[in-house]
């Protein structure tokens, strides 16, 4: 059951327009990122009590996203009934951008899906942020050799679906500013067929969270730019897979075009 007092209980969410005030224009990055490193803290210290709960993950999360829409940062989610209305857990597919996901993401899923991510084990080492991650038992990747990758994607991921908990994988080898199809692997296709659960296509564009020069997870922040989630209807993998991969592909590559984000050939 949803709680209550989410952002993202329907079906869809619109951020409601408001008047920003000047301090926030000037310096958005300045205002943002302190208030983000001090709940980051705060969870860290939640995380070595082992009281980092999954309702506090999700409240975090969507405070975060108060934090941007404080800023002007406008979203628009679609779609999220295609997971509420699944009685099982899933595996959620999606293009990859920027941090804002990885730090979003929890709000929106997790009050109906119990959730954890595939992530690059570099994470495991960042300060506040590993304690974090390790609380909600991600599956992490070495990123050396594929081969184990893979595996340990379908061994510990299959383990977490067996055990109700749904996984979000992002099929690329990093973030990407433009979406290219013949980058996203099929890794998650094949961990839903293992599983035995359907595959729920993601598509966002998350542009207004750049990259940073000096901290690649600290960039510049653009309100300027609205920021997209469309959630589409989950796929039962069947055979090879090989046409559900390219009809999440499509999905992710239809809404990208929309949203004037660039799709390579």
């Amino acid at each position: 059951m949803i709680p209550p007092f989410s952002l993202f209980h329907g079906n869809c969410y619109t951020t409601t327009p408001r008047k920003v005030s000047w301090p926030y224009k000037v310096c958005p990055e300045l205002l943002f990122y302190p208030r983000l490193v001090a709940l980051l803290i705060r969870g860290s210290r939640l995380s070595k009590k082992n009281s980092y709960t999954g309702v506090l993950w999700a409240a975090q999360s969507e405070r975060i996203v108060r934090y941007l829409e404080a800023l002007g940062c406008r979203f628009r989610v679609e779609g999220m009934e295609h997971f509420h209305k699944l009685s099982t857990p899933c595996v959620f597919a999606g293009n990859h951008m920027s941090t804002l996901e990885t730090m979003c993401l929890p709000a929106m899923i997790q009050p109906a899906k119990n959730t954890t991510f595939v992530i690059k084990e570099s994470l495991l080492k960042y300060p506040f942020f590993r304690d974090l991650l390790s609380a909600r038992c991600p599956i992490p990747l070495a990123r050396v050799n594929p081969r184990e990758d893979f595996k340990k994607i379908m061994n510990d991921g299959t383990e977490l679906l067996q055990n109700g908990v749904s996984v979000i994988i992002f099929p690329q080898s990093g973030r990407r500013q433009v979406f290219t199809p013949s980058e996203f692997n099929s890794g998650a296709v094949k961990l839903a067929r293992n599983a035995g659960v359907p595959v729920v296509p993601l598509a966002l564009d998350t542009r207004a969270w750049a990259e940073g020069k000096l901290i690649s997870d600290f960039g510049r922040l653009h309100a300027e730019r609205e920021i997209h989630f469309r959630f589409g209807e989950p796929i039962t993998v069947q055979g090879n897979g090989k046409a559900e991969q390219a009809a999440l592909v499509d999905f992710i590559a239809g809404s990208l075009r929309e949203w004037n984000v660039p799709v390579a050939d």
